[in-house]
């Protein structure tokens, strides 16, 4: 696919303008069927935004090791990948359709490695979970893009950056995850409105690097030590921040959408730029 054809796919989709990049603090898949004040900030940033030409989601929870893949499925089903929660989560479905022209474009934009095609990725929770309350109606194209796992933070900042014309031609770059998500310190107890002093200390470092536009130090965060290592004992979930960063545009500006923990350990902190 060339970069005409490319052109050509977001031609036959509604007119929009710059679409913004943002990443979304996504919690626990109960957030799916809940009425709260972070799913009503999805709603409310849906409605502000309108409808994409189509929808880029990088997600924690579609890692591949030693490739990038972006998924060209037509009608992308809905992956249920968490286990343990309420029979209505496993009856929803999120029936938007894939934009298989647009996704063959990323290759096209992505030149510094090959980008694999995916002919059965669907959506997993980390993305129909929200899209669920951005456009209730799933009427809005939308297709994943994944995280090679092997790679350092850096090296997704800078393939992150790849993506920002994208955003010209109507396409919403969305990455999905959080920037404090610890399993292993959760609390179960949802009216303990508590939160472990590192779990806010990194939350606030990473807000006040957001703030200064300092992404190198984001690369970096490990360098804080104890504090990190608790923070992002893995680093699946924060990784989509860094795409969501490399696709801002020079001279834009970061805007908080929503800020709070749940279950203690997990930060629901989202942003948007544009």
């Amino acid at each position: 696919m060339n970069l005409s054809d490319l052109e050509n796919a977001v031609e036959l989709a509604p007119k929009t303008g710059r679409q913004p990049a943002i990443f979304i603090g996504h919690g626990s898949p109960m957030n799916i069927i809940r009425d709260n004040a972070f799913t009503r900030s999805l709603r409310e940033l849906g409605e502000r935004h309108g409808r994409p030409a189509a929808v880029l989601v990088i997600s924690a929870h579609w890692l591949t090791r030693g490739e990038t893949r972006v998924s060209v499925n037509p009608v992308p089903p809905t992956i249920h990948d968490f286990g343990g929660f309420p029979e209505e989560l496993y009856r929803l479905r999120y029936p938007a359709p894939g934009q298989p022209l647009i996704a063959r474009g990323v290759a096209d934009e992505v030149t510094s490695i090959r980008v694999h095609e995916d002919h059965e990725m669907g959506l997993d929770h980390g993305a129909w979970g929200i899209l669920r309350h951005l456009w209730p109606d799933a009427s809005v194209p939308v297709f994943q893009m994944s995280i090679d796992y092997d790679k350092p933070p850096g090296w997704h900042h800078e393939l992150g950056q790849q993506l920002r014309r994208l955003r010209e031609r109507g396409v919403l770059v969305l990455g999905s995850g959080n920037v404090v998500h610890n399993l292993r310190r959760i609390s179960w107890d949802e009216s303990d409105p508590r939160v472990p002093s590192w779990a806010l200390e990194f939350d606030a470092w990473v807000k006040d690097r957001l703030e200064q536009g300092d992404h190198v130090a984001l690369f970096d965060y490990a360098k804080l030590g104890e504090t990190a290592r608790l923070a992002v004992p893995t680093n699946d979930h924060y990784l989509p921040m860094l795409y969501t960063l490399g696709a801002m545009l020079p001279g834009e500006n970061i805007r908080f959408t929503h800020e709070s923990f749940q279950n203690g350990s997990i930060s629901m902190r989202c942003f948007e730029a544009a």
